[in-house]
């Protein structure tokens, strides 16, 4: 499924670029769709942090990402890691006692904090000392207006401004002159988009993560069960470990461990933010179902001669077909998830392995090249008739998960 995001450049005085304001669209059009604000953060965060990276959408610089106050008081913002993002808060919010304890937690968090679009009201004082940036649309307040206004904030020694809708020279030059620190807008460059694939997940799936969401305990089980079903929420499961919002000092060798490793808080807001995020179909496409039947196909090939590797297997046969999907170098795909090393090697490189053996076995397997199927299974002592059982069970699993 295309995706789309777009990013506009902030400088500085220089005029150099120093960061990046994330922004959703929902189609090529360059625009702002009709959309509630939180669900379209909640989808952007998705196709940036938990598909790409945030460092790659900004090129290793820091990303602005505006968030609403159900986005704030939900915790969306504690998805992504403080070192790359600011969280620019609309100017809808209402600066209640709720929304400032959130700021707090946000700002003891290490998190930086801008005020988007920003009209003076006293209520805003106890903010700005939590608040590194604001910003000021000019088109909307006149740099005339607030040049006072200006003034008293230049005095906070922490705090910068930056002018937005920045569109002529004369513009640029004023506002430079009043003392912003950074600029945007189209007198400097338009937002550039870009266009991504990402999984389709499913509907069924997210809604079953939901309900085991509202148990009083998460069974570990029961969540490593929905999320083998499927890869696309597999694939979130592990950019998000890998994403530096908690420290990994280890490879994570399957789904079970990654979801105990995150633990039931940061499973918890996981899941919250994939079910705001993703516009899923009913069922998925074929390519992911190839996906999930050959995930359970590893699985039992590895588990008849190697239980304890049986978890990579399933691993191997779940991303085996990433490159596909996402329509890019799996080298490259793979590299962004904390995976242990068998099974990168097993996917990436020809040099023989058990887990390259059982791989390759599946894979001859669904082609009905049904000599080289036997070759590579009689390389991990798996005789043909056991792997045509296997295969029948991988497709017992996997329509008992499609008739849900």
């Amino acid at each position: 499924m295309k995706v789309y995001t777009a990013r506009q450049a902030i400088l500085n005085r220089k005029e150099n670029v120093v960061a990046y304001e994330l922004l959703y669209r929902g189609g090529p059009e360059n625009v702002f769709p009709n959309i509630d604000p939180h669900k379209a953060t909640s989808k952007l965060v998705m196709r940036t942090h938990l598909s790409q990276g945030l460092a790659v959408v900004t090129s290793g610089k820091p990303a602005l990402i505006n968030f609403s106050e159900e986005s704030i008081l939900t915790g969306l913002p504690l998805i992504l890691p403080p070192k790359e993002v600011m969280i620019e808060i609309l100017e809808t919010v209402t600066p209640s006692d709720e929304v400032y304890q959130a700021c707090l937690t946000l700002y003891h968090q290490g998190y930086h904090l801008a005020l988007d679009d920003f009209v003076y009201k006293p209520e805003w004082n106890r903010f700005l000392k939590l608040v590194k940036l604001i910003k000021f649309d000019i088109q909307a307040t006149p740099l005339d207006e607030i040049a006072p206004l200006i003034n008293k904030l230049k005095k906070r020694k922490n705090l910068k401004i930056l002018a937005e809708k920045i569109e002529t020279k004369a513009e640029f030059l004023q506002a430079k002159k009043l003392g912003f620190h950074f600029f945007q807008g189209y007198y400097f460059c338009k937002p550039e988009m870009s266009e991504n694939q990402e999984i389709d997940s499913s509907h069924v799936v997210l809604v079953n993560l939901m309900q085991e969401c509202l148990r009083m305990q998460l069974n570990i089980n029961n969540l490593t069960d929905l999320f083998s079903r499927d890869v696309g929420l597999s694939f979130k499961l592990f950019k998000y470990i890998n994403s530096g919002i908690l420290p990994l000092t280890q490879k994570v060798t399957s789904i079970k461990n990654a979801l105990v490793y995150l633990g039931e808080v940061e499973t918890k807001k996981l899941i919250l933010l994939l079910s705001a995020g993703i516009l899923a179909k009913d069922k998925p496409q074929e390519l992911i179902r190839i996906a999930i039947i050959r995930a359970k196909f590893c699985e039992l090939m590895t588990e008849k001669t190697m239980p304890e590797l049986a978890d990579a297997g399933f691993m191997v046969g779940l991303f085996s077909l990433l490159g596909a999907i996402l329509d890019a170098p799996l080298e490259k795909i793979l590299a962004t998830l904390p995976l242990a090393p068998e099974v990168v090697s097993a996917l990436t490189h020809d040099r023989p392995s058990s887990l390259k053996y059982i791989l390759n076995a599946v894979s001859c397997y669904e082609q009905g090249s049904w000599y080289n199927t036997k070759r590579n299974a009689e390389m991990v002592r798996v005789n043909y008739d056991e792997v045509s059982g296997f295969y029948q069970s991988a497709l017992v699993w996997a329509n008992k998960y499609d008739s849900c």
